[in-house]
């Protein structure tokens, strides 16, 4: 063992005698935590001096010191310990940031500069981050947010009530309501415009504090970079230091292990630290397929929002809504077609009203039910053949007072057994979907189930009247 007091640390021998003993701590402690842990917390460690038999070790983030410090702080002491009996501590600490010198500035003197330079073996190491991995670094990576997509423009109806009231419950608390919030459904049914709605409220309400608002794409792209370039310290810091954290279409990350890790070490940081994260995705924690059993407990954990498929009277409020803010004429009988026919999405719907006013607008027609029918041939034909699973699914769950969600669970009890099969033979009569298709979408059922449910229900309306009448209901309104 070296014993060795900081009043002869400087000399050169000396110095090579605590790098020796720096080098067999770290590989101890390699040993013991695992390349994979050593590489992401203790790697980046450096020496930085011994004073008052106090060992300082430097750190480049807050974050990475606290975290040593709550996991590693013991057994760095009693390592360093049995290499050097001078040492009574070992102290974690964060080295300041070093100014980087304009390419055209003076030299300053070598007194002025207190801080040791680099060596050459390190100046290797950053210059990979500094050149090519700045995007992992920067101040402001949120996704740019829509200015139409507020609050004040969100029509609200009975499809989406529950997600709106959470969406500004979040947006005006200044404490976490509930974590996380998890808003879910189809496509262009107002997801991300509740997202847009919660950031612009917050940034407005309290500009300081920090919300990051990016795609689940976005995150993973991040996350790769800053492995590839070796920098997922400066990750970490950057999203476990926000007071917002929103992602959007987070079944992207479904199947991706690397990225669904971090991410669920990123969640648990904030949530630990009481800070708002808002999810958004196309089907409920539960149902999505790919994510860890952890992932989508913790998922589960806040508030979970369904915004259903849009109602009639929604889909006419926002034309009406679209048609007032546009300051354009359009007659009512216009906008009742269009949000009759056009019944897939609101994006769809917003785009038919666009294309309406576009054309008249161009050609200077007045608009009339013909010119519409004229202008949207393709788009009305395409709706008026197009029933999705989902839409068949949700109808159904409806009709007879069941969850959406048992449309795909293994239960069996024939009150939930029952509207699964009729749901399953109007997919085959209304969709163009094969039978394995189908069964996929009823939790991965065999094609023989569905066969089954076809024959089963069949058989009903021959016998059942009420049954038979619930089937033609539920047709027309599908068909509607």
């Amino acid at each position: 063992m070296q014993i060795m007091s900081e009043r002869t640390i400087n000399h050169p021998g000396n110095k090579a005698q605590i790098d020796a003993q720096w080098a067999r701590v770290r590989a101890r402690l390699r040993q013991e935590v695992g390349e994979l842990a050593y590489r992401s917390w203790l790697k980046p460690l450096t020496l930085g001096e011994l004073r008052d038999n106090r060992l300082r070790l430097v750190v480049p983030t807050r974050f990475m010191r606290d975290w040593i410090n709550g996991h590693y702080a013991e057994r760095l002491h009693a390592l360093w310990a049995s290499e050097n009996a001078a040492i009574a501590a070992v102290e974690v600490c964060i080295q300041p940031a070093i100014p980087l010198r304009k390419p055209d500035a003076p030299e300053e003197a070598a007194q002025d500069q207190p801080a040791a330079q680099p060596s050459a073996t390190e100046a290797r190491k950053l210059a990979p981050v500094l050149r090519n991995g700045a995007d992992i670094l920067d101040d402001d990576i949120s996704a740019p947010l829509d200015p139409r997509f507020t609050f004040k423009n969100f029509v609200v109806g009975k499809p989406n009530e529950l997600a709106y009231a959470a969406a500004q419950r979040v947006a005006d608390s200044a404490a976490v309501p509930f974590n996380p919030l998890y808003l879910y459904g189809g496509v262009g049914l107002g997801k991300t415009h509740l997202m847009h709605a919660i950031a612009h409220a917050i940034r407005e309400r309290d500009p300081s504090r920090k919300v990051i608002y990016l795609s689940a794409e976005k995150f993973m792209y991040k996350f790769i970079r800053a492995l590839r370039y070796q920098n997922t310290v400066a990750f970490k810091e950057q999203f476990r230091s926000v007071d917002v954290l929103m992602i959007d279409d987070v079944q992207f990350i479904a199947g991706k292990d690397a990225t669904q890790e971090e991410f669920f070490h990123t969640f648990n940081a904030l949530v630990d630290q009481n800070r708002q994260i808002v999810i958004s995705a196309d089907k409920s924690p539960s149902d999505l397929d790919g994510l860890e059993e952890r992932m989508r407990s913790r998922l589960g954990w806040g508030l979970v929002a369904d915004i259903h498929a849009t109602t009639y009277e929604l889909r006419l409020g926002i034309l009406e809504s679209k048609v007032e803010s546009a300051k354009c004429s359009v007659p009512p009988k216009v906008l009742e077609f269009l949000a009759h026919k056009i019944t897939s999405n609101v994006r769809e719907l917003e785009g038919a009203l666009n294309r309406v006013v576009a054309h008249a607008t161009l050609v200077g027609r007045e608009v009339t039910l013909e010119t519409v029918q004229e202008v949207l041939q393709d788009l009305l034909r395409a709706n008026d053949r197009r029933i999705t699973i989902e839409e068949i699914q949700l109808r159904v769950a409806q009709h007879f007072n069941i969850k959406v969600s048992e449309m795909h669970s293994p239960r069996r009890a024939r009150a939930v057994a029952r509207p699964r099969q009729v749901a399953m033979y109007l997919a085959k009569q209304l969709t163009s979907r094969s039978l394995p298709e189908i069964g996929r979408k009823f939790g991965n059922r065999d094609h023989t189930t569905v066969m089954h449910a076809v024959r089963k229900i069949e058989e009903l309306r021959s016998t059942d009247s009420s049954m038979s009448e619930d089937i033609e209901l539920l047709r027309r309104m599908l068909q509607s």
